[in-house]
């Protein structure tokens, strides 16, 4: 598993800007970052729908030897062409750097009017199995198939992560996310090395819940599952719930964490319809920068922007359109990085 490193040098960072608004909001997410007194050099590549017709793929193999060369890369928001047969940047990268843990943290930030109040909880998803190993075959004509592929070795690869993230962020409990009752073999196979991974964690409660029931506690009381470990697809929607209950995709970051490297990305969509017009809302690769900031040892200048987040959404009137407001994607960032300069 990939360790957190000492603060103690300088970090050259790949930077993938991104399609659409990614741009924008990379560039404030720069802005930012430097405000804070991070020690960071940027290895700039590009990738997506804009450079396809150039390369004749969407991930050019530069972007790759870049972010195995420099361990760490921050990703902005990636479209994928539609109907033209590319494949996903996104689903492309886990596979290629095998990122087997995607890690969401689901925080409600002040004055945001999420649907609950004190959201404060963590996702661990595998990454690179499960369905979304695209085993598909039509059986005959009018018969597709998919194949659910889970293997022990990722089962517990991911449990450990989750398990040892817990034990680092003093959370308290970790609760897996299943579907044993129906499928006794795949998900029942990840409920009994949950269960094996859990004996060497003696500091952190352990607890079960199958997937339908964990959607209902999302709106019940969403602090209770704490960290939760699942499969691919259950963490994919249980990701996007998660962002909803706390204000929408626009403020929450993502991570997708292997042995070897780490890709740290804005989970939204590259919204052409606003492409160049200044008003995309940065804080979801904000927040994605602050996870890279930790994970590099850089915790004082993450604390920073997290200050001064908790400060800038504290006040009503620091808003982009996305949330009601009218702040451009130029005030907003001005307005941060004013309040990480005034609160380091």
């Amino acid at each position: 598993m990939l360790r957190y490193v000492a603060a103690d040098m300088s970090h050259t960072i790949t930077l993938i800007p991104g399609d659409g608004i990614g741009p924008e909001v990379a560039d404030a997410t720069k802005r930012v970052l430097q405000a804070s007194g991070a020690r960071i050099s940027w290895e700039v590549h590009n990738a997506g729908a804009e450079v396809a017709e150039k390369y004749g793929t969407t991930l050019p193999n530069e972007v790759l030897e870049s972010i195995r060369r420099n361990k760490v890369a921050l990703k902005g928001p990636i479209g994928t062409p539609i109907g033209k047969g590319f494949k996903s940047v996104n689903v492309a990268l886990r596979q290629a750097l095998d990122l087997y843990a995607n890690v969401r943290p689901i925080r409600s930030l002040p004055g945001v009017e999420p649907r609950f109040e004190g959201t404060d909880l963590v996702i661990v998803r595998e990454n690179t199995e499960d369905l979304y190993a695209g085993l598909e075959l039509m059986i005959m004509p009018g018969v597709a198939q998919s194949i659910k592929l889970i293997t022990e070795k990722c089962c517990k690869r991911i449990c450990e992560y989750a398990f040892e993230y817990a034990e680092r962020m003093n959370r308290k409990r970790v609760t897996v996310v299943h579907k044993a009752n129906i499928m006794k073999l795949s998900d029942g196979l990840l409920l009994e090395v949950f269960r094996q991974v859990a004996q060497g964690f003696p500091r952190i409660e352990p607890a079960e819940m199958i997937v339908d029931a964990c959607a209902m506690q999302f709106i019940k009381n969403a602090n209770k599952l704490d960290v939760i470990v699942t499969e691919n697809l259950y963490g994919d929607i249980l990701s996007d719930l998660g962002a909803g209950i706390v204000g929408g995709l626009g403020i929450v970051p993502g991570a997708n964490i292997g042995a070897d490297a780490a890709v740290f990305e804005a989970v939204h969509g590259s919204a052409p319809d606003i492409a160049g017009r200044g008003v995309a809302n940065p804080t979801a690769l904000i927040q994605s920068a602050v996870m890279m900031l930790h994970h590099l040892g850089e915790h004082v200048a993450g604390d920073k922007i997290e200050r001064a987040l908790t400060l800038v959404y504290g006040a009503n009137k620091a808003r982009t359109a996305d949330l009601g407001g009218s702040l451009t994607t130029e005030q907003f960032t001005e307005m941060l990085c004013d309040a990480v300069a005034q609160n380091g």
